[in-house]
């Protein structure tokens, strides 16, 4: 087996992040955080026939005692649904769970966060251990125990704090992963570079081809770099007052395209890092619209993201206003209105309130492009 990288998460509630190939065939890995006899194994009719039984029989080698059941539930965001939570919590009830059960959520951010929240509420709280098979899941939804579903209103609007109490990054699983899916994941790494680390953005320039190539070390590097920008703002702001909104760079306007495509990623729309690239790139150009930044950075946003495959445009057909609207929903919105999580310069980003609407829906109307006037 590769080196192992490993991404100490600390707070009141610390959890260690494990960075290697070959995790989930790990029986005693997988078994080392489990504290009762119940387990329950959710994923989605993408991952589970790739891994699920290989997760069980090695936990099952490593702890044959174990009364482990398995929920599978339809693939896609669209999927990410209260009904879907209620769906795990009865198979819950049906295994028996008790207070120090587990759930292991393998897959990407929709089973990550539908039964991270699933865990956070059955018996008010149970173990949840995190096994990320996508990109996106292992630099983001894994890290941090945000858990939410979404509801017709908008993305995440029904969700509970819950941190994991470990989490296994099996860098094979990337293997599997379609390209779109890997390109998307990129997004979220490059989101760190953004708001937290310029020379980070340095390094993905640089190794943007063995990025796209699927190259072990690289990703296993971007993983480790970005899971420990993630920890290091989570364990100083765990529940998102103040420095942890940072990393929503993006996800503002991103979060509102996803609602206004019905979350429609895997067919007719953009998937979620697809939305957040060209929410990043809104954001860089409301940043620059409003004086805060140049427009160089914006430009060289721009060029990495297209770099790693990524849209950078706003599609076509979306209204500003409903946009905007869709917005006003969003979590990071108080009694004072939308903030914008804008940035200063590559690496350098802040919370920004009381942006004008005018402003908003320029960008908006533009789509994105850098330079439009």
């Amino acid at each position: 087996m590769s080196a192992q990288r490993t991404v100490e998460v600390g707070g009141e509630r610390p959890y260690r992040i494990a960075i290697a190939p070959g995790l989930l065939d790990d029986g005693a890995r997988l078994a080392t955080p489990l504290r009762g006899r119940h387990v329950l194994l959710v994923s989605d009719t993408n991952v589970a026939p790739l891994y699920a039984a290989r997760v069980e029989d090695a936990l099952r080698s490593a702890r044959p005692e174990l009364s482990i059941a398995r929920h599978v539930m339809p693939a896609g965001e669209h999927e990410k649904t209260l009904q879907r939570f209620g769906e795990v919590l009865d198979a819950l009830a049906r295994l028996g769970a008790t207070r120090d059960a587990t759930v292991l959520a393998l897959g990407g951010g929709v089973v990550g966060d539908l039964a991270g929240f699933a865990a956070a509420c059955w018996m008010r709280g149970i173990d949840v251990v995190q096994l990320p098979t996508t990109l996106l899941a292992m630099v983001d939804s894994s890290v941090g125990g945000k858990t939410a579903v979404d509801l017709p209103a908008g993305k995440n609007l029904a969700g509970a704090f819950h941190p994991p109490v470990a989490v296994l990054a099996d860098t094979v699983a990337l293997r599997t992963l379609p390209g779109r899916e890997l390109r998307a994941g990129l997004a979220e790494v490059v989101k760190y570079g953004a708001i937290l680390d310029a020379g980070f953005l340095d390094w993905l320039e640089a190794n943007a081809d063995a990025l796209l190539a699927g190259d072990d070390a690289a990703l296993a590097e971007a993983i480790a770099r970005s899971c420990r920008c993630k920890a290091d703002v989570v364990a100083r702001d765990p529940f998102e007052h103040g420095e942890r909104a940072l990393l929503n760079f993006g996800h503002t306007f991103g979060h509102a395209i996803e609602a206004e495509q019905g979350y429609a990623g895997s067919t007719d729309g953009l998937n979620h890092g697809e939305a957040v690239a060209v929410g990043m790139m809104l954001a860089a150009r409301l940043s620059t619209a409003l004086g805060l930044a140049p427009a160089s950075d914006a430009e060289r946003l721009r060029d990495l993201l297209r770099r790693l495959g990524l849209p950078t445009d706003l599609p076509a057909g979306l209204s500003p206003q409903a946009l905007l609207q869709r917005m006003r929903l969003d979590k990071k919105a108080d009694a004072d209105g939308i903030r914008f999580i804008l940035w200063d310069r590559a690496g350098a980003a802040r919370v920004v309130a009381n942006v004008a609407d005018d402003a908003v829906l320029e960008v908006l109307s533009e789509g994105g492009a850098v330079g439009a006037t």
